[in-house]
């Protein structure tokens, strides 16, 4: 009799591409907390990513949703299609290391009371995406919000990315990227379930804030690595993403904000659209098609 898996894995795939294949199959390699279950739930992708998933690893369930629910929905779908004890979901443009799974899973195993644990996350040129950060401050906030794009390393971004953390060393920490967190059934079930109101961005800000409230500890694991293509799918439509990501971010202030800090949520709703019209620029001035001399 077949024993049942320690962990599984959800992908959320949304026009990913090739990259769905070499995520699905980096997840299957990765035996070394045992052979995962993995399930694709896929958000009505038209760009034949399933069809060469299918080609490739028939064995490989997919849910298809029908139309595009958002990570979070997605993320839920997936986990109740799956039976293990942890269940790590991930985007679908990123590859898992090997030794990764052991590395995680083996931290939720070792203390009881982590309820999520993120790995460490490189850029596809090997630096490291600062994907273990702390909730700002609402001064942290408005300074990240506002210069944040044009000095990096200001004190306000160091603060909130942890950018003076040593990704070499495991730590506690606020909250991990969505983009790869390996959960604990159990813990997610409590609470819920990710927040589905989240369509793009900021629901695994919120996950791990409802953890923590709930008791639950969430942890940077630096023994696991995945490399991350980051906005493979966003970066098809940009400016929606822009906006869904800004009202992401003014869903949970009017979660986390409570008694006089909601009169705050007026000025940080008008903040926020300036900031939208602020990046829209941006990525405008980025697309803008060079012309050689």
């Amino acid at each position: 009799m077949t024993p049942p898996p320690r962990w599984a894995a959800v992908v959320v795939n949304y026009e990913a591409g090739p990259l769905l294949v070499a995520c699905v199959e980096s997840l299957l390699a990765d035996t070394s907390a045992g052979p995962p279950e993995v399930v694709v739930v896929d958000n009505a992708s038209s760009d034949g990513s399933l069809d060469a998933l299918r080609d490739r690893r028939p064995d490989v369930p997919i849910l298809a949703t029908g139309t595009n629910l958002g990570y979070a929905a997605a993320a839920n779908r997936g986990i109740e299609a799956t039976t293990g004890p942890v269940v790590a979901v991930c985007n679908p443009d990123l590859r898992v290391e090997p030794g990764t799974a052991a590395a995680l899973v083996g931290r939720l195993d070792d203390e009881a009371d982590v309820g999520a644990v993120g790995p460490r996350i490189l850029e596809p040129d090997g630096t490291v995406y600062p994907s273990a950060r702390q909730l700002p401050t609402t001064l942290d906030a408005a300074g990240h919000g506002a210069l944040g794009r044009l000095w990096p390393r200001n004190p306000f971004t160091r603060r909130y990315r942890q950018l003076d953390a040593d990704p070499a060393v495991a730590r506690d920490v606020d909250w991990v990227s969505g983009a790869a967190v390996w959960l604990r059934r159990a813990a997610v079930e409590q609470i819920g379930g990710w927040d589905e109101r989240y369509f793009m961005y900021v629901e695994d800000v919120d996950l791990c804030w409802t953890l923590r409230r709930a008791g639950w500890r969430v942890a940077y694991e630096p023994g696991g690595t995945v490399v991350h293509v980051r906005g493979v799918s966003t970066d098809r439509h940009p400016y929606r993403m822009i906006v869904a990501h800004h009202r992401s971010l003014l869903r949970f202030a009017t979660k986390r904000w409570h008694g006089w800090r909601r009169v705050l949520l007026v000025p940080a709703a008008l903040f926020l659209a300036a900031r939208i019209g602020m990046e829209s620029l941006w990525q405008a001035l980025r697309r803008r098609p060079s012309h050689a001399d």
